[in-house]
């Protein structure tokens, strides 16, 4: 009984100092799934045993030093070869190894069975943004960094989610285990929400699984932790965890603001409201290369004010925005965007800055303009 007391007593020990290490600032993020918990309490209890063989080892150094130094007349030893403590300093660090293997090994399995999921989101890295297909659902949007440029540029007071915020969270239910399915469309990226306990590289051309099942509510944050260019910190990722009837909405709300979108790609919009709309567009898609005022970076990313594409003929701006242009940092936008966004864009790239053209692009264009290109791609 006294054994069984003094277990207790440990057990009660340990789980709190699990509790304070999780609030502790530096240590990793409080886990909100069971993955991300195995992970917490495998890295804790390799910290322990790293810290023990510290301890062990610095105080029989340090005692060594004190106890036998030459001032109080200690002669160092002379051998060669000592097979019993050859075999001691072998045993002691395999077994430690071994200790430390299994409880990994068995964290690394279970990170990596992606089995019997209950959602599959598929996730595709763009520079700089992030790409989420509800596959069951059949929901897509881009998510943006949602950071104003004036906190970046240190002309406003930086926000409490200082580049961890975006314009479109993903969502997904509590309690329901999410299969992703991981990509990405141009450079490397690598997807992270340290919070839930999934991270996986997200490589062109291959598909990446990893999964997760958020046990709580809440709001998780995480980053791109590949290397991506110019703006790979500003790639936060956040994911909103809601109940199941919480989700069902967020669903219904996503499918029919959809249908609204494509509605806009039939409408025929003033010059004001396109300039508006596009404004946004742009500050979302375009602002990271070719800055807010349009004047680009010199040698990497070229200017758009007074350029010969937003003053010269529409078509061949329509298409460059379309299509992108191949071996340069200009991306497609044909399949990131609507017609009725990337009309707006390209009017508002025409009517800004020394861009005075009058122009007003309409989605009617933008869609002879897709419905061209896949003309010209069937003749070849």
């Amino acid at each position: 009984m006294k054994r069984m007391g003094q277990g207790a007593v440990l057990a009660a020990a340990w789980g709190a100092s699990q509790s304070a290490f999780a609030e502790y600032a530096y240590n990793l993020q409080a886990p909100a799934s069971p993955i991300a918990a195995q992970v917490f309490h495998l890295h804790n209890l390799i910290m322990l045993v790293c810290l023990g063989i510290f301890v062990v080892v610095f105080g029989a150094m340090f005692y060594s030093l004190i106890k036998h130094r030459k001032s109080v007349g200690h002669q160092a030893a002379h051998f060669h070869e000592n097979t019993t403590i050859e075999v001691i300093w072998t045993v002691i660090p395999f077994v430690i190894l071994m200790g430390m293997a299994y409880p990994a090994a068995k964290v690394v399995i279970a990170m990596k069975d992606t089995s019997n999921p209950d959602m599959t989101i598929k996730i595709t890295g763009y520079q700089w943004k992030w790409g989420y297909d509800y596959l069951n659902e059949g929901v897509s949007f881009y998510s943006n960094l949602a950071t104003p440029r004036e906190q970046i540029q240190n002309a406003a007071t930086k926000g409490e989610h200082y580049l961890l915020e975006v314009d479109e969270p993903m969502v997904v239910p509590v309690g329901k285990r999410v299969r992703l399915l991981i990509t990405a469309n141009d450079v490397l990226h690598a997807w992270w929400v340290p919070a839930l306990g999934a991270k996986q590289d997200a490589i062109p051309g291959f598909i990446r699984d990893a999964w997760f099942e958020a046990d709580r509510i809440g709001t998780y944050r995480g980053q791109c932790v590949e290397l991506c260019g110019k703006d790979h910190g500003f790639m936060p990722i956040v994911v909103n965890v809601v109940s199941e009837a919480d989700y069902a909405a967020w669903v219904e709300k996503k499918k029919g603001a959809a249908e609204v979108a494509a509605a806009d790609d039939t409408k025929t919009f003033p010059l004001p409201d396109l300039v508006a709309r596009g404004e946004k567009v742009y500050a979302a898609s375009c602002a990271a290369c070719h800055q807010a005022n349009g004047m680009g970076l010199p040698g990497a990313f070229p200017a758009i004010s007074g350029s010969k594409i937003a003053t010269g003929p529409v078509g061949a701006h329509i298409d460059i925005v379309l299509h992108g242009k191949p071996g340069t940092a200009m991306a497609a936008f044909g399949t990131q965007l609507s017609d009725a966004d990337i009309a707006a864009v390209v009017t508002y790239q025409r009517n800004a800055w020394d861009n005075k053209t009058g122009d007003a692009v309409q989605p009617a264009q933008i869609a002879a303009a897709h419905a061209d290109g896949k003309g010209a791609a069937a003749a070849q």
